[in-house]
């Protein structure tokens, strides 16, 4: 069950649908409209829309100027052996903004969706990095 829900804007909605699905395993949610699609990825929703794909969040905004897809603020996806999955993308012709990068924690490198969008690639190096790792966070108390 997602329990994060992320929206990006996509140029074409089909595109972005076999990008996630076929080449970084996303399953697809629902599909009702060709403006609209949600998927998933263990807890991660994310949901396409389409610019000025009617209402909702692809809408003009008050000053009739449509979201685009693109920027920088990208959710990241941890990946196992990040060279071969690196590899294996450039070989089905997915774009990158960068080479392989380490960092403190892993190496990381920002693959673009078909529309542009950046999706991180990362692989921690440290236990403390990995996701359900590291420290925990103090229960909430009323």
């Amino acid at each position: 069950m997602a329990t994060v829900s992320v929206r990006y804007i996509v140029d074409d909605v089909d595109a972005a649908i076999a990008f996630y699905c076929q080449r970084l395993d996303f399953a697809e949610v629902m599909h009702p409209a060709p403006t609209f699609a949600m998927l998933s990825r263990g807890d991660l929703r994310l949901v396409l829309s389409a610019p000025g794909g009617g209402p909702g969040g692809g809408q003009a905004m008050p000053d009739g100027s449509l979201p685009r897809p693109g920027g920088w603020n990208r959710f990241a996806i941890e990946v196992d052996d990040l060279a071969a999955l690196v590899a294996d993308l450039r070989g089905q012709g997915v774009r990158f903004r960068n080479e392989i990068v380490t960092g403190v924690g892993g190496n990381q490198i920002i693959a673009e969706d078909p529309s542009g969008n950046p999706v991180e690639l990362f692989e921690p190096t440290r236990s403390e990095a990995k996701l359900g790792q590291g420290p925990r966070e103090a229960p909430r108390t009323a």
